[in-house]
């Protein structure tokens, strides 16, 4: 359920902390490639029309250092909208590596920018970049196809700094009462998490790869590439491999995961991140609305046949559906979690080598319409901002695999690091095409 008026609900909550407690923010990324000129006209629209509903808010910190933020009014356009110098298409993947570590700044913003990128045969890019602390991708489709089709959604919250010091202090005071009773919960069921994952919290991070080099605090960009594979080809290769599309990615995910060194030393087997939205009708306003759970892929047999890969989502999805876990049930403690708690939670909640696996689904026809005409091509990237190399080692390296179906293709985005790796856009292009084509798989690689 989202939360009551302009408070965030406690999982935003946690994001929002994580972001302050790491300095490591997480974006979402959405690229339109048009084989043409754009209309321009439609594409200022479609940007005046962007700063409303979910992207028109930013954070506004709570008073008391524990208390619960709360959202504010930011409607409008968050910047102007950037067109870039012209460029040769083969700088097209750089260029939106570059659009992805503009600044993004949830609570004084921009909260997030549009760009666009004219190209030397006549072709045209566009990228949207937004903070997840304000928007997922359930989110993301209601809003940018708000934009598309003119709508601008009101969500009727405040202006920052409406209230002074003390009206703000006794609202956080009244709201922490109106919580202790949740609060009493979850600690209760804190404790017993704690209790049964005692072994798991002592042992975190034994299979880690080590650095090969001692690591620094300097900040790094994770490679990032996107492929583009024919809607039809996948859906038939799935079949014949006993499958679904889902599954098929999953094992395209197990596999490349094994590829970058994420399988687990024990048995082989790569632990799968799977979200599923949990976004209900108008009235949900969370910026992050889904739930989460883990499932285990054998790499081995996955070229061959998908049918342990499809019984394992299919698992995960049977939970998901049928109510959060525990770990999500331990949310209402975030305001009082110190940061160096935050830091180690995800070796707790999600275990070493995680390899995060979306499924975005059917994306509606309408967000491909960025000014006003259907692309040819879209692409959906989970990227991060302020991630040092020292925090990558430390946590094993990292992967993320996002995939949605547009049109006739599926696109999917990839973010990865491996220790000790090479770890450029190239180096992680040849592990992706190389993953495809074991699965009989040709894409576009951007």
């Amino acid at each position: 359920m989202s939360a009551a008026g302009d408070q965030l609900a406690f999982i935003d909550q946690a994001t929002f902390l994580s972001l302050r407690a790491t300095g490591r923010a997480q974006l979402v990324q959405y690229a339109w490639i048009y084989p043409r000129p754009v209309d321009m006209a439609g594409l200022r629209r479609f940007h005046e029309n962007l700063g409303y509903g979910f992207a028109g808010r930013l954070i506004e910190p709570a008073a008391l250092p524990f208390g619960r933020h709360r959202w504010v009014a930011s409607t409008g356009p968050a910047g102007e909208l950037d067109v870039g110098d012209e460029r040769a298409p083969s700088a097209l993947g750089a260029w939106i590596e570059e659009r992805s570590q503009r600044r993004i700044d949830p609570v004084h913003g921009p909260g997030w920018h549009l760009g666009v990128l004219p190209m030397t045969d006549g072709s045209t890019a566009v990228t949207l970049v937004a903070s997840h602390c304000l928007l997922d991708h359930g989110a993301s489709v209601r809003t940018v196809t708000d934009a598309v089709n003119g709508e601008r959604r009101d969500f009727g919250y405040e202006p920052p700094g409406a209230r002074d010091r003390s009206a703000a202090l006794a609202s956080d005071v009244r709201q922490v009462v109106r919580d202790l009773p949740e609060l009493g919960r979850t600690l209760l069921t804190a404790t017993k998490f704690a209790y049964q994952g005692r072994k798991q919290i002592s042992s975190a991070g034994a299979s880690r790869p080590p650095a090969a080099v001692q690591p620094t605090d300097a900040p790094v960009i994770l490679p990032a590439v996107s492929a583009i594979v024919d809607v039809g080809e996948w859906d038939t290769r799935a079949a014949e491999l006993g499958g679904t599309g889902y599954s098929l990615l999953a094992g395209f995910a197990a596999l490349l995961g094994e590829r970058l060194g994420r399988a687990r030393p024990s048995d082989g087997s790569v632990t799968l991140l799977i979200a599923m939205s949990d976004r209900g009708g108008d009235d949900d306003r969370r910026a992050n609305a889904m739930k989460i759970a883990s499932a285990t892929v054998d790499p081995g047999p996955v070229t061959i046949d998908l049918t342990a890969a499809r019984t394992a989502v299919r698992e995960v999805l049977v939970t998901l559906r049928s109510g959060p876990d525990d770990k999500h049930a331990l949310l209402p403690i975030t305001p009082f979690v110190p940061k160096a708690a935050v830091r180690r939670a995800a070796d707790l909640i999600f275990g070493d080598l995680p390899v995060s696996c979306s499924n975005l689904g059917d994306v509606p026809v309408d967000m491909t319409r960025a000014d006003g005409t259907e692309a040819d091509f879209m692409l959906f990237r989970p990227v991060d901002q302020g991630v040092t190399r020292k925090a990558l080692e430390r946590a094993g390296g990292q992967l993320v695999v996002a995939a949605g179906r547009v049109g006739g293709t599926i696109s999917i985005g990839v973010i990865g690091y491996e220790v000790g790796a090479r770890n450029s856009r190239e180096w992680l292009a040849d592990k992706v095409v190389r993953t495809l084509a074991d699965f009989g798989l040709k894409g576009a690689i951007v």
